[in-house]
């Protein structure tokens, strides 16, 4: 070996590399765009691809699937990562396109990983060579592509969603990997492939990575037992979960958690709470949701929830973590459990609509402040009735401004403490 380079390039290719399907028939998974009737396997079987953008998690084969369909169309499959290149390489794969296809009729599948990493002006140059089919041109993405791919390139590529793997499509590509690349040197206990799917959590790359270890450590051991739960526990790293705190999951879950709370099921509420804390989840995002839910969701129906949040903050503060979900469960169970009323969101909402209709308008006097001789000679605070010079410390006035004229908007619900402000309301309406 003259270098380093040349000793890494000598290297075996990991397993997931070297037991990629070559040919369409052997891929696994995504069969609601690759089966039979798949609408992708017909377009490239057609001998042309639409342009695209396959969205979905790590590790479920959006890379090979795009390889196997430039070969199934013909075409050369020219790989582009968004990480490392940027629009010099671009504009050199888009020349090379011309090239090939001036010479030899072949067209060019041009494939960018991870195109949610491309700023605006490198997606923009892609544009005019997709409309213009100078190459076939499929984008992969772990994120949300309306959040991360300008509109000009969605309005011109198909999204295609690809899904986690099945537990039994990761166990597929595993036990091929075994008879195939490992030639069946290790095995695997039921309560090992158990632990090996959890692991996996429906990422195949994170399969075949554990099966490597495994097989590196049998060898080192001169292993002839099957391996046990235990020990793919023991020799494995366990995987994170699907998670990105700055991407969709970590909104989804979030939502999924609120509408738990919402929906009056703490035990639901509790898994999502769980998966966000396991998953590295900052707590004190957790902890505004919560303190904003006790007040949008619950409100007036319990006056002492968002006084529950408030303290679960300060407990929490005080506490700090490992110990600090004790608090966040409890307060999350709480409010799932609280009576639940948005009165007083929707109130807001309602006052909000005139605000935004009617724009500045004057306060009446009466409602004003007089604090000087000159004030109270413009009738600042003229005629205005002070409530506790009245019986039970109520009397009709009128608050809104003329131009408005008199709204209800907040409208109590009959559910916990809220029940009583609806009966004073309405004793003090009737007047």
């Amino acid at each position: 070996m003259d270098n380093l380079f040349d000793a890494i390039s000598a290297a075996p290719a990991p397993l997931a590399e070297r037991v990629r399907p070559t040919q369409l028939k052997d891929y696994v998974g995504q069969s609601h765009l690759v089966g039979e009737n798949g609408a992708l396997r017909l377009a490239a079987l057609g001998g042309n691809l639409p342009a695209c953008l396959f969205w979905g998690p790590p590790g479920v084969g959006k890379t090979t699937l795009a390889r196997l369909l430039a070969d199934a169309a013909g075409a050369h499959f020219h790989p582009f990562s968004a990480v490392m290149l940027g629009v010099p390489d671009l504009r050199k794969a888009m020349d090379e396109a011309r090239e090939r296809y001036a010479l030899s009729k072949k067209r060019t599948l041009l494939f960018v990983d991870e195109i949610h990493r491309f700023n605006k002006a490198q997606q923009d140059f892609l544009l005019p060579h997709v409309e213009r089919g100078t190459v076939m041109f499929i984008g992969a993405t772990t994120e949300n592509p309306s959040f991360e791919v300008i509109s000009a390139l969605l309005s011109r590529a198909k999204v295609y969603q690809l899904h986690a793997l099945t537990n039994n499509e990761i166990r597929s590509i595993s036990e091929h990997a075994l008879s195939s690349a490992l030639e069946n040197r290790i095995a695997l206990d039921d309560t090992a492939w158990d632990m090996l799917l959890q692991i996996a959590d429906g990422d195949a790359r994170r399969a075949l990575n554990a099966l490597e270890i495994l097989n590196d450590i049998a060898r080192a051991q001169k292993r002839t037992q099957a391996f046990t739960a235990e020990d793919v526990s023991q020799f494995v790293t366990q995987g994170h979960l699907r998670y990105d705190k700055g991407g969709e999951e970590h909104y989804n879950v979030i939502s999924a958690f609120i509408k738990s709370m919402r929906g009056s099921n703490p035990d639901a509420a509790l898994y999502y709470m769980a998966r966000m804390l396991e998953a590295g989840e900052d707590p004190h995002f957790i902890l505004r949701r919560m303190m904003i839910f006790a007040s949008e969701d619950i409100g007036n129906a319990d006056p002492q929830a968002i006084q529950v949040a408030a303290s679960t903050q300060q407990v929490f503060d005080f506490v700090g973590m490992p110990e600090g979900w004790i608090p966040l469960a409890q307060c999350c169970t709480y409010l799932a459990g609280a009576p639940k009323s948005n009165a007083s969101y929707a109130a807001y909402k309602r006052a909000l609509s005139d605000v935004k209709e009617h724009g500045t308008v004057e306060t009446p006097l009466h409602l004003r402040n007089a604090p000087t001789k000159l004030m109270k000679n413009l009738g600042y605070a003229k005629d205005y009735k002070y409530p506790h010079s009245f019986e039970k410390n109520h009397v009709k006035e009128n608050y809104f401004p003329e131009k408005v004229g008199e709204k209800t908007y907040y409208i109590p619900t009959e559910n916990g403490y809220e029940r009583h402000i609806a009966e004073r309301l309405r004793q003090w309406r009737k007047k």
